[in-house]
């Protein structure tokens, strides 16, 4: 849910000096030394008034040392996941390195802020551009000038934070959480986008009936009026709309967070190119985070097989987890996780990526509804937001 900032541009322009002062903190090794930065430092913390964020430092663009390829190729994949860059240059202004990476930040709709730093030895004026903060680390209100950039830079989206499913319901509302206990739940704990969701409720001033798909007929027994909502966990879809009245709305974690964390417009669009499937295409499932693979596995097996089963057509299915994005030339359909361990323009650029490539992008909760044929329902209370 922060807020990612990347810093890029070429080696001993200061991008390290320069987010060590904005921060107060040595969160990158300085040197003169070429190279310095290898790996991507990243450094969350609280950044008044923007909130939280994380502040992602990379290696020089220019980088000539030995690996700098590899170094490289990790600053250019950063971009996929930040919400804004600063591109930092000193006074020897704009290379081709910078004005490469620009037109990648443009092509992704990243809002980017030029620091053109060292001023304090030269002032060389960059044209061309919007955004420009000319600075150095020995100008005491480098702080304040940095966050009234950043602010002015940035969408009221990212700053203001959207709600999950809040803003779906009037407060005093009852919502029912339901939330299965199975292999796939962590012991001891449930899973983030229910906590999160829980959270964004009775921050809304909801209340909040949690439940198992087991006792959820019972608490819709106990409740003296029906409740404006009920939330399910994807995988208990059919046998929670079969429990809850059609005139109760219902959606599920999943395609909350399609919402917050994508376009749910472009995903339920998205999922209509399964009715287009036919045998030997290739799907591609794609998940924010790795983790261990159960034996009912929702990307492995469950997915797949309602897939199948819908279709009726010899799929050929693929898995891929982690931030990399992997090539995706020749899928006729992606299925993206429900991106709670990522952030929301991660998620974006791979619409835009998948967009440009013309291979259908959908989620797991969007997919598992529409297989089951329960989609409208599941979207008919975002019929305003769409």
């Amino acid at each position: 849910m922060r807020l990612h900032i990347g810093f890029f541009g070429r080696t001993n322009v200061g991008k390290s000096s320069l987010l060590n002062r904005i921060t107060n903190q040595e969160i990158s090794i300085v040197s003169d030394i070429a190279g310095t930065t290898t790996d991507v430092v990243e450094k969350s913390m609280e950044l008044l008034p923007v909130g939280p964020v994380t502040f992602l430092d990379t290696a020089g663009l220019d980088d000539d040392t030995e690996l700098a390829s590899q170094r490289i190729e990790k600053t250019m994949k950063i971009i996929n996941r930040i919400d804004a860059a600063v591109v930092v240059c000193d006074y020897n202004g704009f290379t081709g390195y910078e004005n490469e990476l620009v037109r990648k930040l443009d092509e992704l709709k990243i809002p980017y802020l030029i620091a053109v730093n060292k001023c304090d030895i030269e002032k060389r004026i960059v044209e061309g551009y919007e955004n420009i903060l000319y600075t150095s680390i020995k100008d005491e209100d480098i702080v304040f000038k940095f966050k009234n950039a950043l602010v002015k830079l940035l969408p009221d989206d990212f700053v203001n934070s959207p709600k999950i499913a809040g803003d779906l319901v009037d407060a005093k509302s009852t919502v029912i959480l339901v939330i299965p206990i199975d292999k796939e739940a962590p012991k001891g704990r449930i899973i983030l986008p229910q906590v999160q969701t829980l959270r964004d409720l009775l921050d809304s001033d909801c209340l909040v009936y949690t439940v198992k798909e087991t006792e959820l007929e019972q608490a819709l027994q106990n409740l003296k009026t029906p409740p404006s909502l009920v939330i399910t966990d994807s995988q208990a879809f059919k046998k929670v709309s079969e429990i809850v009245p059609e005139n109760i709305a219902l959606t599920s974690f999943s395609i909350l967070f399609a919402r917050l964390k994508g376009d749910l417009g472009e995903f339920i669009n998205g999922a209509k190119a399964i009715d287009d499937l036919k045998d030997g295409d290739r799907v591609l499932i794609l998940e924010s985070c790795t983790h261990h693979a159960i034996e009912d596995d929702i990307g492995r097996v469950k997915i797949p097989a309602l897939l199948r089963k819908k279709t009726g057509k010899n799929l050929v299915i693929e898995n891929f987890a982690g931030h990399d994005f992997p090539d995706i030339s020749g899928y006729k359909l992606i299925i993206h996780c429900g991106a709670c361990m990522t952030n929301r323009r991660e998620v974006l650029s791979r619409i835009i990526l998948a967009n440009k490539a013309a291979v259908p992008i959908t989620n797991y909760g969007i997919a598992i509804s529409y297989c089951l044929g329960i989609l409208p329902r599941a979207v008919k209370i975002f019929s305003t937001k769409i």
